[in-house]
């Protein structure tokens, strides 16, 4: 709640359907294809398939994390809130600070390739002009700036119309590729299977390249103050979403390795869609799969916008970050001064490396560096489900795999997947993801030792929040400007 205008985010702007949209948006099907497949083939070569899939096994475990937690703490700020009440205030501040820094560096970095595809639509030769590159890819980012600003509603209607036609012209060359007689190589069924590793550290290698496919169907739990029934639908609408982009994520990494040569594949890194939808579909196949590439990284842009301005929106509000960023505009129900912050951040930004041909290195480390803030609040996360639901995981075996055991394989994953990182990334890719980890520490003491209520919350516990979850939906209370956590767990917003 917004302490100066005692205002609140809009409830109910999104239903069940709406909300699996945003997390299939949020994971970016079509962009993660284009820009990773050819790395992922690249080190592990027939076994991208199987990569995906056992990377998809711990990710669902975070995935039930995410849901069940938000059944018993609705907030937009999400792991921030959520592990700052099971583990520890400060690891909570650091979840939110990580998500923040990955998703500022994403818009900057994502910003370029949108313009660059848009301009090849019409003319190849443009997408190479960088100052028009780049003042394109700022127009979409604008553009989607203002959409976030509109509300949720506005969001998800736009966000139905982009993803929609681009789910339509990848299901339209998922056709295709079943339809193609593949010259490269004979799918075998042994592709999901581990024969085709190259021992454990091809397993490693996978596992950790096709971790960062899967990254922002969290945006759901960051919506969940918007969203209706968002206790049952967030969890929902995360798991269906990463149903869905795993089936694509699988399929076209099949139809590369069937239809495409690794010369084709090497050739074509930057988007080896492009060269496949050419070949399944010659003269307008190549076009349309650009198109598809060019409205999944608008897409995924306004979802990341939506995390960043809800996780500092959140922030404001429990004045762990300056009180303005929890201000709602009256008119729109959103965080506009978040929004105007970010948006001012990542342009200036997005210029200057752009400007700057020399801060082109320093934004691929820094793009690089996102697997390390990731899967740090993904695991930690994972973790806090555990801690959360502990006294209830020997109810029953379903209790024992869903909240237990597998959010904890998740974490692990995720810990370890962290840990890989830091021996495969350049010095200087490290030294961003820790170093912009790092500086979240200044406003953490800071606001810690202001005596922000954040820091001394009621404990989150899953016994306590479930039973009194009807009587206290609405119930939370503000005291002296801050937020009163007595709730257990309850939306203080509507």
């Amino acid at each position: 709640m917004s302490h100066t205008s005692g205002r609140g985010l809009q409830p109910n702007a999104l239903g069940t359907f709406e909300t699996i949209v945003m997390a299939v948006a949020g994971s970016a099907p079509a962009y993660s294809l284009a820009a990773t497949t050819a790395v992922l083939v690249g080190a592990v070569g027939l076994a991208s398939p199987a990569a995906l899939l056992y990377c998809a096994i711990p990710m669902l475990g975070i995935v039930l994390a995410f849901g069940r937690l938000g059944r018993i703490d609705v907030n937009a700020g999400a792991t921030y809130s959520w592990v700052g009440r099971t583990l520890h205030p400060f690891l909570g501040f650091i979840s939110g600070w990580a998500l923040v820094v990955a998703a500022t560096i994403f818009m900057v970095a994502g910003s370029l390739p949108a313009g660059q595809m848009t301009l090849s639509l019409f003319d190849p030769d443009l997408a190479s002009n960088t100052a028009l590159a780049t003042a394109a890819g700022a127009g979409w980012f604008l553009l989607m700036l203002a959409v976030v600003l509109g509300g949720a509603r506005l969001s998800a209607r736009a966000q139905l119309l982009v993803s929609g036609v681009e789910l339509a012209i990848l299901a339209l060359f998922v056709l295709g590729a079943l339809l193609h007689n593949g010259a490269a190589a004979a799918f075998d069924w042994s592709w999901l299977g581990f024969g085709h590793f190259d021992g454990f550290t091809g397993f490693a290698a996978g596992t950790l390249i096709a971790a960062f496919y899967y990254w922002g169907w969290d945006v759901t739990s960051n919506l969940s103050e918007e969203t209706r029934d968002s206790r049952r639908t967030a969890g929902l609408a995360s798991l269906v979403g990463v149903g869905v982009v795993f089936l694509l994520f699988v399929v076209f990494t099949i139809a590369v390795n069937v239809i495409l040569t690794s010369e084709q594949i090497s050739a074509h890194d930057t988007n080896v869609l492009a060269v496949l939808g050419e070949v399944i579909w010659p003269g307008a196949g190549g076009k349309l799969m650009v198109l598809a590439v060019v409205l999944s990284t608008i897409a995924t842009l306004e979802t990341t916008l939506i995390q960043v301005t809800r996780s500092l929106f959140a922030m404001g509000r429990d004045r762990t970050m300056p009180a303005a960023l929890g201000v709602v505009h009256r008119r729109w129900n959103t965080p506009w001064v978040a929004v105007a912050v970010v948006g001012t951040v990542a342009l200036v930004l997005f210029v200057a490396s752009n400007a700057l041909g020399s801060t082109e290195k320093i934004m691929s480390d820094a793009l690089a560096a996102i697997g390390l803030q990731t899967t740090l609040y993904y695991g930690l996360a994972g973790l806090a489900a555990v801690v959360a639901y502990r006294k209830t995981l020997l109810a029953s075996p379903k209790d024992f795999v869903l909240g237990g055991a597998w959010p904890l394989l998740g974490s692990l994953f995720m810990f370890c997947v962290f840990a890989a990182s830091l021996t495969e990334l350049s010095a200087a890719a490290i030294a961003i993801g820790l170093g912009g980890l790092a500086v979240g520490v200044v406003p953490m003491l800071w606001y810690w030792r202001q005596g922000s209520a954040y820091y001394t919350p009621a404990r989150l516990d899953a016994t306590r929040a479930i039973p009194i979850e009807a009587v206290h939906v609405g119930s939370g209370t503000e005291r002296g400007g801050r937020r009163d956590h007595v709730d257990a767990g309850f939306p203080t917003d509507f």
